[in-house]
C-alpha cells in the first residue's frame, strides 16, 4: 500500500463555458474500475442530450489501469487531455467525465483540447484535491497509573489517536503515520519502561491535515 497518495475528497461538478459552448466537468473518487464505468454511465444518462460526455479515470498504486474516450470528438482532443489533468496533478482513483454542450462556434484541435482540460481541471476544485496518508493502528494497553502520562505524550507530539476503551485496564488506539510505527512503538515501549501491551492492528488510510 501506498504510504501517501493524492486524490478528491468527493463527488463534485463545475461549468465552464468557452466560445459559447458550455464544458461540465464532473469528478468521483473511485476504488474499482466498475466503479469509474458506472460513474461514466451515470452521466451519460444525465446528460444524454448533451453533444459530447467525454471521459478518462486513473486508476491503482501504479496507475495501473488508465482509459480515456473521446466520445465522437476528434481523436485526442479530448480523453487524453483529461488524463493528462489527473497525471499531472498526481492523482488516484479518480474518474472524470466533462460534458460538452455545442454553443456553435468551432474551436479546433488546439482549442478543444485546452478545453477538455480547463472542463477536467474544473472538476478536480469541484471535488477537492486531498492527500490520504497511511497510519497503522496500534493498540496501547496500559495501566491506569500509566493513563494521563501517556496521553500528555501522545498529545505533545501531535499523534493521531481513535477511541479510548476502559476495562481494568486502558487500551489506546493510536494512530502513526505507516512508516513511524516501529519508531513508535519503541518510543512507547521506553515511556511505560515496558510495562504496556502492544499490539500491531490493521492500516488504515487518513486525510492528511485532519
Amino acid at each position: 500500500m501506498l504510504e501517501r497518495y493524492k486524490t478528491v475528497r468527493s463527488e463534485g461538478q463545475k461549468e465552464i463555458v468557452i466560445r459559447k459552448s458550455r464544458f461540465i466537468g464532473h469528478i468521483r473518487p473511485v476504488s474499482t474500475e466498475e466503479e469509474a464505468i458506472a460513474f461514466i454511465d451515470e452521466i451519460k444518462k444525465l446528460h444524454r442530450d448533451a453533444t459530447h460526455n467525454c471521459s478518462a479515470y486513473l486508476l491503482g498504486e501504479r496507475d495501473e489501469i488508465q482509459r480515456q474516450s473521446d466520445d465522437g470528438e476528434p481523436s485526442g482532443t479530448a480523453g487524453k487531455p483529461i488524463l493528462e489533468v489527473l497525471k499531472n496533478r498526481e492523482l488516484k482513483n479518480v474518474a472524470v467525465v466533462v460534458t460538452r454542450y455545442f454553443g456553435g462556434i468551432m474551436l479546433g484541435a488546439g482549442g478543444l483540447i485546452r478545453a477538455y482540460a480547463d472542463g477536467a481541471v474544473a472538476a478536480v476544485e469541484a471535488g477537492e484535491e486531498i492527500t490520504r496518508v497511511l497510519h497503522t493502528q496500534i493498540f496501547v494497553t496500559i495501566d491506569y497509573t500509566w493513563h494521563g502520562k501517556v496521553e500528555n505524550e501522545l498529545r505533545e507530539r501531535e499523534v493521531r489517536t481513535g477511541d479510548t476503551q476502559f476495562t481494568d485496564k486502558v487500551t489506546l488506539l493510536c494512530l502513526p503515520p505507516s512508516g513511524e510505527a516501529d519508531r513508535f512503538i519503541s518510543w512507547i515501549t521506553d515511556l511505560t519502561q515496558g510495562q504496556a501491551d502492544i499490539v500491531k492492528g490493521d492500516p488504515v488510510y487518513y486525510i492528511e491535515g485532519e
